[in-house]
């Protein structure tokens, strides 16, 4: 990607709610590793790439009443914590989905202005059949792939391969392994580029100790994801950021203002 002052930006990842989980809960067939459990913060984070002529935003978090049904309150909801941007969620013009588990698409309505960029294989999936197995709809809300489905019959959804470029200096790349369709989003930055591997790595350990993540639609898939990530960071410049890490609160320099404490610079 050519990169000039229209094609870098600013990356901010925020950080939406956090609650504790267990390595085993987190890890596939973590008994494989001969290490004992333990407890382990997982946060949610969905992502803002800036600059002076556009606003993209990378998911877009879940709704509250889901979070406190499935015992994962907010710490700050979305439009709020955009709203600390000088960002009106109304007005964003692009709103990248990543995949459609419930984490990452539950506020799709208030994006009422957005063209919304996402997988085909990722859309097709979760309106197709194999979407409604147990194993699979646990992790989505029926209502909010509605929401998707309604705005794609509106034609408001960009559906894509494997690869698309959604506007200058950024790129949305289909790697699967967690869901058929799991993207990730290479965004430029004056430092490098800033992969935004969202649920295809949620955690630094899973592509640092080549451990998937208990929940993948294709375990090969997610193996291959790991794969094509390491070739991505082989960039100069590059930096990873996993969708569900603490560690990238601490390995970030925080943002200013009100959100110091929910989000960090990224670059």
């Amino acid at each position: 990607m050519t990169l000039n002052a229209d094609s870098t930006y600013e990356v901010f990842a925020v950080r939406y709610s956090t609650r504790t989980a267990t390595r085993s809960e987190l890890f596939h067939g973590y008994p494989l590793y001969g290490e004992p459990d333990a407890d382990t913060p997982f946060d949610y984070f969905f992502w803002v790439a800036r600059n002076a002529s556009r606003t993209v935003v990378i998911d877009c978090g879940y709704e509250a009443t889901v979070g406190v049904r499935r015992k994962r309150p907010l710490t700050i909801t979305p439009a709020d914590a955009l709203a600390e941007f000088g960002i009106a969620v109304a007005d964003v013009p692009q709103l990248i989905v990543t995949h459609a588990h419930f984490d990452h698409i539950g506020n799709v309505p208030d994006f009422s202005a957005a063209e919304i960029i996402m997988s085909r294989s990722e859309l097709d999936f979760w309106r197709g059949a194999y979407g409604q197995r147990l194993q699979f709809k646990a992790f989505v809300e029926p209502n909010e792939v509605e929401h998707l489905v309604s705005a794609a019959e509106a034609g408001r959804v960009t559906a894509i391969g494997t690869q698309h470029s959604p506007a200058p200096g950024i790129e949305t790349v289909v790697v699967g392994g967690h869901t058929p369709g799991q993207a990730v989003v290479i965004v430029s930055t004056a430092d490098g580029p800033c992969v935004l591997a969202s649920d295809a790595v949620h955690l630094y350990e899973e592509i640092e100790r080549d451990r998937p993540f208990h929940v993948a639609s294709d375990l090969l898939g997610m193996y291959r994801a790991f794969d094509q990530l390491r070739e991505m960071l082989e960039s100069p410049g590059a930096v990873l950021v996993p969708g569900h890490d603490p560690e990238v609160m601490r390995r970030f320099p925080a943002a200013s203002g009100n959100l110091s404490d929910l989000a960090v610079r990224i670059k």
